[in-house]
């Protein structure tokens, strides 16, 4: 999907991680395949021009779909599939596919995982380990690191318009929107924290205070003046 992939593992005797680690990117790129809204070949492309029926589509399309739902309700509508310009699942899918990579890499026994998609993170650390620390970029200069956050499990995803300008859009009037510069969500699971990042953000200056509401999730808000705010929870740098 255009998105840079980088794997970092940590561990004192890594051994012969080679196939593991193939099988790992595997999965991105099938997902890729599947999902991507840049390839004309994808089973998403081919669904939303009428080429195929859902029916004859990769079986991960109806599970990405229940999903997609889920989050539809549990954001209150916030986050939605139904876009302007078709059907788009980004918003989900790249957490997903995220998450079904790290699975792969669960395999490695006494290995620390940090895995980065495209600036959404997802880590693995054994007990006894450090955490890994990451960046979150800022969003009006993106050669700095506005601040960082260690992680141990679970992900951090982060929405804004720094990379890819105005594509997140206001289910409710079908605009996009940019009242904030971005909002980054950690919690125990990427591809949720992907969805209300992307929810959070869609509902602009009230995001915080939503994920705020949401059990095991922490968010911070970096406003368009460069100025921030977080939930009570969040751990400092």
């Amino acid at each position: 999907m255009g998105m840079p992939a980088s794997l970092l593992l940590r561990g004192p005797s890594l051994g012969d991680v080679d196939e593991v680690v193939v099988a790992a990117y595997d999965e991105l790129r099938h997902a890729d395949a599947v999902f991507s809204t840049y390839r004309d070949d994808s089973d998403l492309s081919r669904l939303r021009s009428g080429e195929i029926t859902a029916a004859h589509a990769d079986p991960a399309v109806d599970e990405v779909l229940a999903l997609c739902a889920d989050a539809k309700r549990a954001t209150d509508g916030w986050f939605d599939v139904d876009l302007p310009g078709g059907l788009d699942p980004s918003g989900l899918v790249k957490g997903w596919a995220i998450e079904r990579s790290l699975a792969v890499l669960e395999q490695l026994t006494g290995v620390d995982v940090c895995l980065n998609v495209g600036g959404d993170v997802a880590v693995r650390v054994w007990p006894g380990s450090l955490p890994f620390v990451a960046g979150i970029e800022d969003p009006r200069d993106r050669s700095r690191v506005a601040t960082t956050v260690a992680l141990s499990a679970g992900g951090l995803a982060t929405s804004g318009t720094a990379a890819r300008g105005l594509h997140i859009i206001d289910p409710h009037t079908g605009q996009a929107v940019a009242d904030v510069a971005s909002v980054s969500v950690i919690g125990p699971s990427l591809m949720w924290a992907d969805v209300h990042a992307t929810a959070a953000f869609a509902r602009g200056r009230e995001g915080v205070r939503w994920v705020e509401s949401v059990p095991s999730y922490d968010a911070l808000v970096i406003h368009l003046d460069g100025s921030s705010e977080a939930t009570t929870s969040w751990p400092a740098p």
